[in-house]
């Protein structure tokens, strides 16, 4: 018996049937184990021993390989062909041999680059072994992404309240971003004019040329600055009587463009199909595992992610083929194209993207695949075949007039002679054909005269770069040297998921606290955010990969200088950290004014200075003089906008019957809230905050009484019995019953939703949270009552210790990091005492060993069993 392992269940299922009967091919559903999300899984001191643990989720998916290797003659590790894939091989490995399931079992490691019987059986065929080199690399990548994260967060959570965390990769390319947003709020427009006519030749056409000399001397773009010199210009143009003074054609090439790699799959899937990077290599993974096609599901593509352009000899010739008998022998280059990728760095070489037999035309798959399917199928093959299309021959033209006083302008057109692989494919808006080819000009002669019929003045403004699209985005990383195939589409949703960006109108637009944590980064940090730094790193990853260095070398080299910059932010204040921000973001977050006052001048105060400030729910601006002045504004807000926003006095709408206190509405640094009451000393009114998608004009008394009542009792759950209430949380409205929660999709739900709705949120919400429990942060030590771990956790409201059912928050005064045993159980006998709970004690595990010794016969089956349930977990 052999057993195959890959990593998604869809290629087994598929491989099983090329296979036969004599191998057993089992899926590892992608990484068995990983390090886990708690300090000391990567330890710098112990030459950088990694840490790693069995993912839960993968207990059974280990146990079906551990069983199925049972008297196994061979283990074929067959999963992805690049780092990731060799990793994942590698951890399986390791996880067989720790159970020893592998005494007399051959492992082999096989790679193939499409899903199909015959690169299967190929693969099968030619085995090698595992390759450590591209291991290491991983292990080397993970390592650095987990160093970083573990040890740049914290400073965040300390330094810059209200920030999350911060990525190796992510926050580079999210400071593209954010330089990019900041280099649009500066750019000043520049007006510049152009001058057009129209002609007409002497058989009767109509031509349009535009002006290029102006009394002589070249017209640039900012020649004519202002409309008093562009009609001038104009005029100029009007008096002239003007003939052709030359006609000249030039022949002119365009070859095709190179297959797609993983980078410009998803940049051309993004402009032409308005794909999402994430949806572009989901689609293209169905695609590479295979549909059935005649009763046999088969690979469609080969493999998604690669760095190389070059095609398989057979791969060409097929091409070939299938030009001359769809489009005809002249659109069959005299001899094959051959591509080699610009990229220095590229990743192993892999083939490039392309069908796994190019005969399967589009219209041939339609009645295969559903619409999202074919359009990426359609795109992966057209670009292929056209790469090995005839070139495009075109004819360009120009023709310049004179009206032999100074006055010059010219025409410019194109013609396409031949359309080679543009009867085919074209790509996407960036790299379109320039705007005057398929422009064809009427013909004349040197010397002819020409009627002017029109002449136009148009004024024009510069405009900024533009923001990054993901397709922009994933080329910028890619020129930059940063990131690899596998990483763009995680590295975008991160970002997003982070709220650090959004998408509008497919662009990104970086959050406010994506700005501040890139500015942050950029001042404290500046060589961890630096792109060439960043592109040296991954170039070192791929020497790993190419045995050039030890991968070892490279994080010890890492470590020693990364260590010094976090411990130079030590001693480093809030306040100097929030005025270095105020230095650094000052033209995002005050913007000049055009009367010339002090940017940072509180408008409601004389001698008030606006500054960045941080509270519970994020940033935004607030004056010096606080608390006698209490201006604010959210960041990014203009004047205007938050004078309309300030708190100018409470509204009363009403009082509430069973208190008789006033509800008011009233404006704050977060946005309109209602309050019942006043302040009393040591006692604060009852506020609710108004949900966004409620219109402040909306909220009279009746809607204010359903928010300050709020939670709002639904009814008895139909199964259990308790009481189900809808309330506004932190993280938005939400359904709540025996601590288990459902999202509402508004505030104005809150007050709405029924029985049904609320059931079927909950019981979705229990489906999606089976089985997960929040990994700790970190492991503080072992409480010293009963010898059980006190760990920190990241919670709703923060970070907090927990420890026998006990919960106590970190106070913001101390680091969850680093607080230390003692400051953790005082905290927890703080808030034991505080709500009379005792924690439950590791009494449980004791009376489970006393039980299994009073079972004197099957005790040493039981160790057993208890110790091969702990290898697997």
């Amino acid at each position: 018996m052999n057993v195959v392992v890959v990593e998604s269940p869809a290629k087994a299922k598929t491989i099983n049937k090329y296979l036969g009967k004599d191998y057993t091919v089992l899926a590892s559903y992608g990484h068995i184990r990983d390090l886990p999300s708690k300090d000391g899984s990567v330890e710098p001191d112990q030459d950088f021993a990694m840490h790693y643990q069995n993912d839960a989720k993968s207990t059974k998916h280990i146990k079906a390989i551990a069983d199925a290797l049972k008297g196994a003659e061979n283990l074929y590790l067959a999963t992805d062909p690049d780092r990731e894939g060799e990793a994942i091989a590698w951890h399986v490995l390791q996880v067989m041999q720790e159970k020893k399931k592998l005494k007399d079992t051959h492992v082999s490691r096989v790679v193939f680059n499409e899903i199909t019987k015959k690169a299967v059986l190929d693969g099968i065929a030619n085995p090698r072994e595992l390759d450590m080199n591209l291991v290491n690399a991983q292990q080397a990548r993970r390592a650095l992404d987990y160093l970083v994260g573990f040890t740049l967060s914290p400073v965040l959570w300390r330094k810059l309240p209200g920030a999350r965390s911060a990525g190796r990769v992510q926050s580079v390319a999210l400071r593209l971003i954010c330089e990019r947003e900041l280099e649009i709020e500066a750019f000043v427009p520049e007006e510049y004019w152009t001058i057009d006519a129209d002609f007409k030749t002497p058989k009767g056409d109509s031509i349009t040329a535009h002006l290029t000399r102006l009394n002589g001397e070249k017209v640039e773009k900012f020649t004519l600055p202002n409309e008093e010199l562009a009609k001038a210009a104009g005029a100029a143009v009007r008096k002239g009587s003007f003939i052709v003074a030359s006609v000249a054609k030039k022949p002119a090439k365009r070859n095709p463009s190179p297959p797609f790699t993983t980078s410009t799959l998803q940049q051309e899937a993004s402009r032409k199909l308005g794909f999402g990077a994430k949806r572009t290599m989901s689609v293209a993974q169905k695609l590479y595992e295979g549909f059935d096609i005649g009763g046999e599901t088969t690979g469609l593509i080969t493999y998604m992610r690669t760095d190389g352009v070059t095609l398989a000899g057979e791969a060409i010739a097929s091409c070939r083929s299938v030009i001359a008998s769809e489009y005809g022998d002249e659109y069959v280059p005299n001899s094959p194209r051959q591509y080699k990728t610009k990229s220095k760095n590229a990743q192993e070489a892999h083939e490039a993207i392309r069908p796994t037999d190019m005969s399967r035309t589009p219209k041939m798959m339609a009645k295969y695949l559903d619409a999202e399917h074919l359009k990426l199928y359609e795109l992966i093959w057209k670009r292929t075949i056209a790469s090995q299309m005839e070139s495009a021959q075109l004819e360009r033209t120009s023709i310049d007039f004179t009206d032999g006083a100074g006055q010059e302008l010219r025409a410019t057109g194109s013609v396409v002679r031949f359309p080679g692989f543009l009867k085919l494919y074209e790509e996407g808006q960036d790299d379109k054909l320039d705007d005057q080819d398929g422009k064809r000009l009427p013909a004349v002669k040197e010397g002819e005269s020409m009627d002017t019929l029109d002449v136009r003045e148009d004024q024009h403004f510069t405009e900024p770069a533009p923001r990054y699209t993901e397709a922009s985005l994933v080329k910028k990383l890619e020129e930059l040297g940063i990131g690899r195939p596998s990483t763009y589409a995680s590295i975008i949703s991160v970002l997003q998921d982070r709220d650090y960006v959004k998408l509008d109108q497919k662009r990104f637009i970086p959050e406010d606290k994506g700005q501040l944590v890139t500015a942050f980064l950029s001042s404290f940090f500046t060589r961890y955010v630096e792109y060439d730094f960043t592109a040296q790193l991954e170039e070192q990853l791929d020497e790993i990969s190419d045995a050039k260095i030890d991968w070892k070398q490279v994080l010890r080299d890492f470590w020693s200088d990364f260590t010094v910059s976090v411990e130079g932010t030590s001693e480093l204040r809030v306040a100097d950290v929030l005025e270095e921000l105020n230095r650094v973001l000052g033209p995002h977050i005050f913007p000049p004014k055009e009367d010339g006052r002090d940017p940072r001048g509180c408008p409601k105060c004389d001698d008030g200075r606006l500054s960045l400030k941080t509270g519970r729910f994020g940033a935004f601006i607030g004056c010096s003089n606080y608390p006698d002045c209490r201006y604010t504004r959210q960041l990014g807000a203009t004047e205007e906008e938050a004078e309309a926003t300030q708190d100018d006095g409470p509204r009363i709408l009403g009082l509430e019957p069973k208190s008789g206190l006033e509800i008011s509405l009233r404006k704050g640094p977060y946005g309109p809230y209602l309050q019942l009451g006043e302040a009393e000393p040591k006692k604060k009114p009852k506020r609710v905050s108004i949900p966004k998608d409620i219109p402040i004009e909306d909220i009279d008394l009746e809607i204010a009484l359903q928010l300050v009542s709020l939670p709002r009792e639904i009814g008895p759950h139909p199964e259990t019995g308790s009481m189900i209430t809808a309330n506004l949380g932190r993280y938005g409205p939400y359904v709540e019953c025996d601590k288990k929660y459902g999202k509402l999709s508004s505030g104005m739900e809150v007050l709405t939703v029924g029985m049904n709705r609320a059931v079927e949120l909950l019981a979705a919400s229990k489906t999606r949270g089976a089985g997960r429990a929040a990994p700790p942060l970190r492991v503080v030590g072992q409480h010293p009552d009963d010898g059980a771990d006190i760990n920190v956790k990241d919670g709703r409201y923060g970070p907090y210790v927990t420890h026998g059912g006990i919960n106590a928050t970190i106070p913001k005064s101390s680091d969850p990091m680093t607080i230390t045993l003692e400051e953790a159980v005082k905290l927890l006998a703080e808030r034991a005492e505080k709500t009379g709970k005792k924690p439950k004690k590791a009494a449980a595990k004791t009376k489970a060993k006393a039980t299994t010794k009073k079972k004197a016969p099957a005790k040493k089956t039981a160790a057993k069993k208890k110790a091969a349930t702990k290898a697997e977990s």
